[in-house]
């Protein structure tokens, strides 16, 4: 018995860094069947992308916005069940989100 058995032993619920890396990681984000909505707006002269349509839970929401702001490098915030990402980024949004598995329709512009 090696020193790797001993310690599973001890702690049985411990998963190392070698077992960590081997599990593929999921999908965690709800993909929906209706598009989301890519729209473009300039709020006090700044433009804004705006995401509208996402009809998941608000844990995937959250984790969505999050990776989109991280994606690109910019601000942004959710309200009123709608991601406002500071910028003009529509194209590069809606490539991320068909990458991912959604379905987005470009509105106005």
């Amino acid at each position: 018995m090696d020193l790797q058995d001993q310690l599973k032993n001890l702690f049985p619920e411990h998963i190392s860094k070698n077992e960590e890396k081997e599990a593929p990681l999921k999908n965690t984000i709800w993909i929906q069947d209706d598009p989301i909505i890519c729209k473009y707006e300039k709020r006090k002269g700044k433009p804004i992308t705006i995401l509208e349509g996402y009809n998941g839970s608000d844990a995937d929401f959250k984790a969505l916005a999050k990776e989109l702001k991280t994606k690109l490098s910019v601000g942004g915030t959710i309200k009123n069940s709608a991601i406002l990402i500071q910028g003009d980024f529509r194209d590069k949004i809606m490539q991320i989100l068909k990458n991912k598995g959604f379905k987005v329709k470009r509105v106005g512009g």
